[in-house]
């Protein structure tokens, strides 16, 4: 598994000893948030085609992201630290947006991203410990 910074350590979760190829899911999750990092610089971000549409994007990316990492980690310490560090993300990306020329600051799309991440923490509660389990089990027949 790869490592967190030792602040959100919390061992090796138990959903990730269940599941056949740890560093996969690990790398998937790393390869999420950079997507998310790079769209929020980006100067041509998808358009959903509706006014405010991005609002919904920011809440289901977010949303995803925590989703994730806590089937990756599933530690309550962890995943205290990461719900930190994901709204600490989301506010800081806009203050960038700010900065940049091409792009423009919005506090509703930081209360969007605090959003998905209470609610990806939520469904990820609801869900269990042991989704990526349950999918490899799918896909191996």
């Amino acid at each position: 598994m790869l490592p967190l910074p030792a602040a959100l350590a919390g061992g090796p979760a138990e959903a990730l000893l269940a599941v056949r190829y740890p560093r996969l899911w690990v790398i998937a999750g790393w390869s999420m948030l950079a997507v998310i990092v790079w769209l929020s610089v980006t100067p041509s971000p998808p358009d959903p085609g509706f006014e405010q549409g991005d609002k919904l994007e920011h809440l289901v990316a977010y949303g995803a992201l925590m989703f994730w990492f806590c089937q990756l980690y599933t530690s309550r310490r962890a995943q205290v630290g990461l719900a930190i560090g994901f709204i600490a993300l989301g506010v800081g990306l806009e203050f960038v947006q700010g900065a940049l020329e091409y792009r423009t600051y919005d506090e509703m799309d930081m209360v969007a991203n605090t959003l998905g991440v209470v609610l990806g923490w939520g469904v990820a509660r609801a869900a269990g410990a042991h989704v990526f389990a349950r999918i490899e089990r799918i896909f191996r027949g």
